[in-house]
């Protein structure tokens, strides 16, 4: 089969070494390959797997991409979404939908980037933007940020008008996002306050069913749109560790607060997992995303607490 290189060896590396780890401990055989390295069927990319907007060295902020056929499907657009896309094997040009689960920065920071940064790669086709108000106005207003630069690519380099090439669209409620030929995606309203509203997403392709939390304390709703799926990726918080993250922030008491009352536990991930009958759930947006003190399996070992299935920790880069 053939086969493409990461842009380094050493995420290439880490990459096996994490698969080969994974494997053993779960039972769920996961593809070290680049993305265009094999086409069939629907395959998922962690492209960010760090809760937070602080950024890390270890971990980007959250995203993944879902790719079915030549079309890349971006689930939230953390800082350095676009990167992580190339050092993924991804062709910007790939793009077709980009999906935002809620209007935090840590997932949407670079959503016009995204864009901007795909379209100076050379994309030429139709971008379609999904999410919560106001993505119209957020989509305005950067391409009105970035007017001289986009003017004077097309003018100096004979590039296609970008503005033309991208439709967004606002969603509020619960139900069917969009259907095309390659999948259907479904919305389902999450818990994630003091933002409203936030959502949940489920792709279904022909071989298999993705599910995406968000941002979510425990949720009925997210249990009713992931019943059965192949995958959850589901956002998951280590309470213990909390005070650690915290310490020598400013506002600490507050920030701690926050975190707490708004995002679900990795129990809540496993509890949430095993009511839906899913067969794998994968942590992701992990808060905190770097405690040395966290390990891999103190992660599973609290997932485990109620969800019988295999659980993987999510790793950037890491394609399911």
């Amino acid at each position: 089969m053939a086969t493409r290189r990461l842009a380094t060896s050493s995420v290439r590396t880490d990459r096996r070494r994490f698969l080969t780890w994974a494997a053993a401990c779960t039972g769920v055989a996961l593809s070290p390959w680049p993305a265009d390295a094999r086409r069939d069927g629907m395959k998922l990319i962690l492209l960010g797997t760090g809760g937070g907007p602080r950024p890390r060295k270890a971990r980007s902020a959250p995203a993944q991409v879902i790719l079915v056929s030549d079309a890349a499907y971006v689930v939230d657009c953390g800082d350095g979404v676009a990167r992580q896309l190339v050092l993924a094997g991804v062709q910007l040009t790939r793009l077709r939908h980009i999906v935002l689960t809620h209007h935090h920065s840590d997932h949407n920071a670079d959503y016009g980037n995204l864009i901007l940064l795909a379209w100076a790669a050379g994309l030429r086709t139709r971008v379609d933007a999904w999410g919560p108000p106001p993505l119209k106005q957020m989509t305005r207003q950067f391409f009105e940020m970035n007017d001289y630069d986009i003017a004077t690519r097309i003018a100096d380099e004979g590039r296609v008008p970008l503005v033309p090439l991208v439709y967004s669209h606002e969603i509020t409620r619960d139900g069917l996002v969009m259907q095309d030929e390659n999948v259907k995606v479904t919305a389902a309203l999450v818990p994630h306050p003091p933002v409203v509203p936030a959502f949940a997403y489920r792709f279904d392709a022909r071989d298999r069913s993705i599910v995406i939390s968000g941002d979510t304390q425990l949720s009925n709703n997210l249990i009713k749109l992931a019943h059965g799926a192949d995958v959850l990726v589901h956002d998951a918080l280590f309470a213990p560790a909390v005070d650690r993250l915290v310490v020598g922030v400013s506002n600490a008491t507050r920030l701690k607060q926050s975190i707490m009352s708004h995002h679900a536990t990795v129990q809540d991930a496993g509890r949430v997992a095993q009511a839906a009958g899913v067969k794998l759930l994968v942590l992701s947006h992990l808060v905190p995303a770097e405690d040395p003190a966290v390990t891999d399996e103190m992660w599973i070992d609290a997932a485990r607490t109620h969800f019988r299935g295999p659980v993987i920790v999510g790793k950037d880069l890491l394609e399911i």
